[in-house]
């Protein structure tokens, strides 16, 4: 039987928008018991792996910790959990990274602490904390609780929930914690360099379907961001019938050096102005795009569809090429494309020679719905701006 503090902390959770991805080894084993047990854990859990074995855990983190029980390894792997959750989450929803590691209590004494740490990532917060136990105090059970009842008050916080918290750690087990904030900047640091996989900018106030999972995409440079932009995503938005309309900016180019912060932060106040949601990534190519944002519908001109099927754009190799689109294929995504300028020639999806297996895959805007011929490249030209 769940105490009554838990549940209520645990109801508290799942009321929250936050959506978690949870990864923990060594201990707090009730926790996930504790929030699946309460109606509305698919509110909250995305996922949760158990990296039990050493192995798990270093294919999990990618490399052979120093150490498997560490304030480092609850870092990582929170980071790692949150990377997840914004790649599961629901379109806009705020996301929680948690990582926890322990050493309990086993079924030969150890030589060692019994101890563990956590570790929760947020957009703008990174809090860790390492508790040390008073060794032979506690059964394992009794370690597994109180790791337990820590790790959900750690999740409580990171969701903002202010209920009462019931510790029965001793007072010479006071936890050893630290709390980082991050500003904007430095979160964008953190996105060019590939330690975070994109920040969202929820400026959008508008009503969305409840329960829609699929973003609808219009990705672009947008410098500047024009009428053409938003006339595009109004029509492929109304062609889905359901999804969440989003603008999307790699920081990172292919072929040109990153964005800067201020340049970044320059165009994301365009989307500002208007009450748009605008999503900052650091994937340049569509087919890390579709594994990043699965099941989206990204909307592109007939320039871009162009460019996706020609081998050119893949060492000249057919066959890479259709590995490569087969890939985003499979992971749900389609293409909504509009008519485009390609070599001079206005085009459209029926003017291109879309390989057979592909050709599901992608999606005609109607001319009639949507013809408009303006560039952010003309726009510069004409204002004299630099490119």
């Amino acid at each position: 039987m769940t105490d009554g503090w838990i549940r209520a902390i645990v109801e508290a959770i799942h009321s929250t928008p936050t959506q978690a991805v949870l990864y923990f080894s060594g201990g707090a084993s009730q926790t996930l018991g504790w929030l699946l047990s309460v109606p509305g854990a698919s509110n909250t859990v995305l996922e949760t792996v158990v990296p039990y074995s050493r192995m798990s855990t270093i294919q999990l983190l990618g490399k052979v910790p120093t150490r498997f029980t560490s304030k480092q390894n609850a870092e990582e792997l929170a980071l790692l959990a949150y990377n997840r959750a914004l790649k599961l989450c629901k379109p806009g929803s705020p996301v929680l990274g948690v990582g926890f590691t322990g050493s309990l209590a086993s079924a030969h004494p150890k030589l060692g602490e019994h101890r563990f740490h956590l570790s929760t990532r947020t957009s703008d917060r990174l809090c860790v904390s390492t508790v040390t136990l008073s060794k032979g105090l506690r059964t394992r059970e009794q370690e597994e609780r109180v790791s337990s009842q820590f790790l959900l008050k750690a999740i409580a916080n990171a969701c903002k929930v202010q209920e009462t918290f019931v510790s029965e750690l001793t007072d010479s087990e006071a936890p050893d914690e630290c709390e980082k904030h991050f500003d904007e900047d430095e979160e964008l640091e953190q996105l060019i360099s590939g330690q975070i996989c994109y920040k969202v900018y929820p400026f959008s106030s508008e009503l969305h379907t409840p329960g829609v999972e699929r973003n609808i995409i219009l990705s672009g440079s947008f410098n500047p961001l024009h009428n053409g932009h938003l006339k595009l995503l109004e029509v492929a938005t109304s062609i889905c019938g359901d999804g969440y309309p989003c603008f999307e900016l790699s920081a990172v180019n292919a072929d040109k050096p990153p964005l800067t912060i201020s340049q970044i932060k320059d165009r994301v106040k365009q989307f500002e102005r208007i009450g748009k949601t605008v999503i900052i990534s650091n994937q340049p190519y569509f087919y890390k795009k579709a594994e990043l944002f699965p099941g989206s519908a990204f909307v592109i001109g007939a320039d871009t569809a162009a460019r996706l099927i020609n081998p050119k754009y893949y060492d000249g190799d057919y066959k890479k090429m259709m590995e490569i689109l087969n890939g985003c294929k499979s992971t749900g995504c389609t293409f909504l494309v509009g008519g485009r300028n390609v070599d001079g020639v206005f085009k459209v999806l029926e003017d291109l020679d879309i390989p057979e297996e592909l050709t599901d895959m992608f999606i005609s805007i109607p001319t009639e719905k949507f013809r408009m011929d303006i560039s952010s490249t003309e726009i510069r030209k004409r204002l004299g701006l630099q490119t």
